[in-house]
């Protein structure tokens, strides 16, 4: 596995150990509530609430919990969903697994370095560039404008 991922096991259970990895009381001291809830807990935020949807400057979209790089603004597109949509991840700093929390499979998107949940991605996209429509939460994410 790539960005630091390693795995280890216990007699319980196999975990994902991260580059950058905390306790749950260390990460609520450093995230909100709404953070902790998208990033920690695997949560979904209401659609239409981000106030990173309108978002339309250049820059670079990093991971709430560790700042990460995981999205860039070129890459952002309308979907009408409701949540910041890209076309396509940072290579390297988006790890994948499957989900089946809600009945279907579907595939989760994590951040490579810190393990936070960050959304899904779905084969819905912009068909003229890679057809991926990544669904991500926007209090998983921060944005940080570009600097000409």
């Amino acid at each position: 596995m790539s960005c630091g991922n390693a795995q280890k096991k216990d007699s319980a259970k196999t975990e994902n150990t991260y580059e950058v990895s905390k306790t749950n009381a260390e990460w609520k001291e450093v995230l909100s509530s709404e953070e902790y809830h998208i990033l920690r807990e695997a949560g979904t935020e209401r659609p239409f609430s981000s106030e990173l949807l309108d978002i339309k400057e250049e820059g670079t979209y990093v991971c709430a919990a560790c700042k990460t790089p995981v999205f860039k603004s070129e890459h952002k597109f309308d979907s009408g969903t409701g949540w910041p949509s890209f076309d396509r991840e940072i290579d390297g700093n988006v790890a994948f697994s499957t989900d089946n929390k809600i009945g279907y499979t579907r595939v989760e998107e994590h951040c490579a370095v810190c393990g936070g949940h960050l959304g899904h991605v779905f084969n819905d996209g912009p068909k003229n560039t890679t057809g991926k429509r990544h669904c991500i939460n926007g209090d998983a994410l921060d944005f940080i404008p570009s600097t000409k």
